[in-house]
């Protein structure tokens, strides 16, 4: 047993991570720029990105700065996109690191500009009301923008997983952007995981897969799912037998009804375990569904064994594939989102990498 796995990890099964991002790029029929920001959503944005470069992406989407930094440290030598706004004050970080910025307000252009100019995307705001110049006011950049090109363009879905006709609204919206700017820049993007999902093929030249290649679907309306990727596991640490009308955890939410039998998992919410599946969530415990047993505390979770045989330092699965619940499941049941679930799985939680299957 490798020290990482003697209390509760994460296993990331690369193999299917690639073959979701293939999955992507065939579909799209458009290279990719896949999102590795928040660390790859809380996945290792280093060994993801690793096992990515087989299939020649694009470059890659970053949040900060700090995470294009890590990504070059590694020898990452493909384009990184920041996708988050910049002060005028870090662009010369962003310059010295080799990096792509996202700008969108003239103030920025020109200092990019007149401290040496270089690859930049401009982002453009049809709907998210987030981040970039709004559609209906990109013709006020053109001067600076004749002076300094863009290398892309691009925006944002805000529904694309809710077959709401949004995504249709928004490109046209983001046509018109285009349509204002002195020459179409050479690299244009707006599809996320839910919009490929959806879609048979890109109208784009680049399409921007996140949650999907982390093993997350876009629910009803997705005309292809992904792979599993994610499996996170945790020891038994304790067995005790709890009597009839006794409790577990703290503010007694949990009486037993009969003697019961209690394994508790080395894992809490200090791992990012969600508290809110105090009573109701489950895990796979010898091949049985075994359900929570009272609140989930910091570092461990107990659950009600009773029925299936076990024994200290087995090893339980909180999160998985059928038949244990997936990322999407457990976020359900917890009412958060996946991408909350996933991003939230702290450090102390140890990455463990399966690289079966994996092309090279």
């Amino acid at each position: 047993m490798q020290a990482s796995e003697k209390r509760a990890w994460v296993e990331i099964d690369l193999g299917a991570l690639q073959r979701n991002a293939a999955a992507v790029a065939q579909r799209a029929r458009a290279p990719l720029l896949p999102m590795i920001k928040a660390d790859a959503y809380g996945l290792g944005a280093i060994p993801v990105a690793r096992a990515l470069e087989p299939l020649a992406p694009w470059g890659y989407g970053v949040a900060t700065i700090l995470e294009g930094l890590e990504l070059r440290a590694a020898g990452i030598t493909r384009p990184l996109v920041i996708f988050t706004p910049l002060g005028d004050d870090e662009l010369g970080d962003v310059r010295a690191a080799g990096l792509t910025p996202s700008l969108s307000r003239t103030e920025s252009i020109e200092r990019w500009r007149r401290d040496g100019g270089g690859a930049w995307h401009l982002a453009i705001d049809t709907g998210m009301s987030r981040a970039g110049v709004r559609w209906d006011e990109v013709g006020g950049l053109s001067d600076v923008i004749g002076r300094c090109p863009p290398e892309g363009a691009y925006t944002h879905f805000h529904s694309a997983e809710l077959n709401d006709g949004s995504p249709d609204a928004q490109e046209e919206r983001f046509r018109q952007a285009l349509a204002r700017l002195p020459e179409r820049p050479k690299l244009l993007h707006a599809e996320n995981s839910a919009a490929v999902a959806r879609r048979h093929r890109s109208a784009w030249d680049c399409v921007r897969p996140g949650i999907f290649l982390y093993g997350v679907g876009s629910g009803e309306g997705a005309l292809v799912d992904p792979e599993p990727v994610v499996h996170v596991r945790a020891r038994i640490i304790d067995l005790r037998r709890v009597r009839n009308g006794e409790t577990v955890s703290y503010d007694a939410t949990y009486r037993a009804v009969g003697d019961r039998r209690i394994a508790t998992l080395g894992i809490g919410y200090a791992d990012g375990y969600p508290r809110a599946l105090s009573n109701r969530g489950c895990a796979i415990l010898g091949g049985r569904r075994v359900s929570v047993a009272g609140l989930v505390t910091m570092d461990m979770t107990m659950v009600d064994a009773t029925d299936v045989p076990c024994a200290l330092g087995d090893v339980a699965t909180v999160i998985g594939n059928d038949p244990a619940p997936d990322v999407a499941a457990v976020a359900r049941a917890a009412e958060m989102s996946p991408y909350e679930l996933l991003t939230g799985l702290r450090g102390r939680l140890s990455r463990v990498y399966r690289s079966e299957g994996v092309r090279a």
